[in-house]
């Protein structure tokens, strides 16, 4: 397990020798995620860190489980001085807060209305060299098990000539995800796995390709929760464990009916409790 340490933030070689200048922002803002490793002290293992490419383009292919996962699967590219170009929804582009980092550390926005352009994007900074994220299941996974992909990474791959990194992150779920409350807890161990590189054979269909893709992902997600060295504390904490391994999370289908039912507007929230509700319910809980 590998835990940020203060020498870590402060480094003068982190990221190489003769970093491209232009990338100064983007060098701070991962120093800043280094002290909030070292604050929350988040236990890391990062594994197949090696199968990023030290030179040349390649695409980050993983699950997606937290607010938090790009963050984890830049620190996994870090080891071989990679930085990750995300690709992210424009609505964060177009946040006044986000909006500007993200434009700085030059991720690129995925307008869902037009995504030519964001693929087109992508597939020249693969040509010139630069290693890009994807989240290929275009949302998180309530259900914490890989959902059906998306096609755009595998026909990046065949534009671009370059190698899928399959990839899978577990734990920082439990930190903030979807549908729940966030817990700054601290010490909460977070595994990051990189796979072998996966090349599309000549005339091989995006089909094809990426379906080898998932399979890949699976595996990596399937060996990162099972291997996971926390436990649920009880039957409460049993939501972040996925239900065929014993968790309450829900089914592979019941998140996909839940997901259709917020996409459509038609999700029953539960109305907001009164101050003195919320007090009530904390005196009971003690």
């Amino acid at each position: 397990m590998y835990t940020a340490s203060w020498r870590d933030v402060v480094r003068p070689r982190l990221f190489g020798a003769s970093p491209d200048p232009r990338d100064r922002p983007y060098r701070s803002i991962i120093r800043i995620a280094l002290v909030v490793f070292r604050l929350f002290r988040f236990r890391f293992d990062v594994r197949g860190a090696e199968h990023v490419p030290a030179t040349g383009g390649a695409i980050i292919c993983s699950n997606h489980v937290s607010f938090f996962d790009f963050t984890f699967l830049g620190l996994g590219a870090l080891p071989q001085r990679r930085l990750v170009r995300f690709m992210a929804k424009k609505a964060v582009f177009d946040h006044g807060f986000s909006g500007p980092f993200m434009r700085a550390m030059r991720h690129i926005p995925v307008d869902r209305k037009a995504g030519s352009a964001a693929f087109e994007a992508a597939v020249r900074a693969l040509k010139d060299g630069e290693v890009v994220g994807v989240f290929p299941e275009a949302t998180i996974s309530t259900s914490f098990t890989v959902k059906a992909l998306k096609a755009g990474a595998a026909r990046m791959a065949v534009d671009s000539g370059v190698p899928i990194i399959p990839a899978a992150v577990w734990g920082g779920h439990r930190v903030a995800t979807k549908g729940h409350k966030v817990e700054l807890r601290r010490g909460v161990p977070v595994t990051v796995a990189l796979g072998e590189p996966i090349v599309a054979e000549p005339g091989e269909s995006v089909a094809t390709l990426m379906a080898r893709t998932k399979v890949a992902m699976e595996a990596l997600l399937d060996e990162a929760q099972r291997t996971y060295p926390d436990q649920p504390a009880g039957d409460e904490d049993r939501w972040w464990v996925p239900a065929h391994l014993g968790g309450t999370a829900p089914t592979l289908d019941e998140a996909a009916t839940a997901d259709a039912v917020r996409a459509a507007g038609k999700e029953v929230r539960a109305p907001k409790k009164s101050p003195l509700e919320k007090l009530t319910g904390r005196l009971r809980r003690r």
